[in-house]
């Protein structure tokens, strides 16, 4: 999905994402953004966690990462105020505007890296709390 208008990573590509509501369960925000977004009822038995991200980037973020190889309906742009394009892509040749973090949990999840702190040591490193510090932690 090409983010259009949302006031973040406009004319960038990501995936199907929101937040979760008051209440709501990891799965059954998956399943609403599905069909919010894109068009398509997926079941809880057909999703599976492919990783969880500690981000920070300004404020912190936890991210869960998931996939589904099965739904129902066609995938269709349900959100063209704030989507202005859909596109598949090959797992092994991502597109480069692509979100860097999506970016970074796609390679995690085909490399079987299912857990990452990503953007820790850069915040630190900017408010001047590390000097010298490179990369990211990965478990």
């Amino acid at each position: 999905m090409r983010r259009f208008n949302t006031g973040w990573g406009d004319g960038l590509l990501s995936v199907v994402a929101g937040h979760l509501d008051g209440g709501e369960e990891v799965k059954a925000a998956t399943m609403r953004e599905a069909r919010e977004e894109v068009g398509i009822k997926v079941q809880a038995d057909q999703l599976r966690v492919v990783g969880v991200m500690h981000r920070r980037e300004g404020d912190e973020r936890i991210d869960f990462f998931l996939t589904a190889q099965i739904w129902e309906g066609e995938v269709r742009n349900c959100e063209p105020q704030r989507c202005s394009e859909l596109l598949w892509a090959e797992l092994t040749n991502l597109p480069a505007d692509l979100v860097p973090y999506v970016r970074q949990a796609i390679e995690n999840s085909q490399r079987g890296i299912w857990f990452q702190s990503y953007g820790w040591v850069e915040a630190e490193r900017e408010s001047g709390l590390v000097k010298g510090q490179t990369g990211q932690s990965t478990a």
